[in-house]
């Protein structure tokens, strides 16, 4: 069985998309940029207020099926700049400090409205 997931503490989807998708335990959490789910603008600033923002909106559709960061398996990073990797790590550690899913990072040429990251997830969720 296949469910939405949907919560106005992550921004709202700007194309053809769902903030998550539940499949029997299996939680697919669509790509987050650093849009602020209050006003739907790119978050302005350096780039730790940017990963702040996107991983706040990955927790946010995590909680809003009933999990946690704990319950995330599987966590892909695009990053624009990949020199960025180290200041990315720093900050990523925080969130996910006590379990660490397997993750990729992949640096790309560029990301939909010209963001410096990108962050999608998939979490397990008994």
């Amino acid at each position: 069985m296949k469910k939405v997931i949907s919560t106005d503490k992550a921004p709202k989807p700007v194309g053809p998309y769902s903030q998550g998708i539940q499949a029997g335990p299996f939680l697919f959490v669509a790509g987050q940029i650093p849009l602020d789910p209050e006003t739907g603008e790119l978050v302005e600033g350096d780039f730790e207020k940017k990963v702040r923002r996107v991983l706040d909106n990955i927790k946010a559709i995590v909680e809003a099926a009933g999990g946690s960061l704990d319950d995330v398996v599987k966590v892909t990073v695009y990053l624009k700049d990949i020199n960025m990797y180290g200041e990315f790590n720093k900050i990523y550690s925080e969130y996910f400090s006590s379990s660490k899913p397997s993750r990729v990072v992949v640096g790309v040429s560029n990301l939909p409205k010209g963001v410096d990251l990108e962050v999608e997830a998939i979490a397990y969720i008994e």
